[in-house]
């Protein structure tokens, strides 16, 4: 990460490995692996952000975890998301 990226953000990610999924519209989703998590987003690996909508859910069901997010960058099977 470079001193820009790490500028913007407004606050600090802690690395994590948890087992997730991005929910969307009528009980579809994604399984995606949360590689790190702040208090304003997250940035998750998933097989393909082709298809990905505008916004889902970012559900991590081992710790009862829901928040609404949207996608801010993608880098093949990394996504950034920002908590809604």
């Amino acid at each position: 990460m470079n001193a820009q990226t790490s500028e913007r953000r407004a606050a600090p990610r802690h690395r994590v490995l948890k087992h997730g999924m991005l929910a969307f519209g009528g009980g579809g989703g994604v399984d995606c692996t949360v590689r790190n998590i702040s208090a304003n987003g997250a940035r998750v690996d998933i097989v393909s952000p082709i298809g990905l909508p505008q916004a889902f859910t970012l559900v991590i069901e081992t710790d009862q975890f829901l928040r609404r997010c949207h996608a801010v960058w993608n880098d093949a099977q990394r996504v950034g998301v920002v908590f809604d």
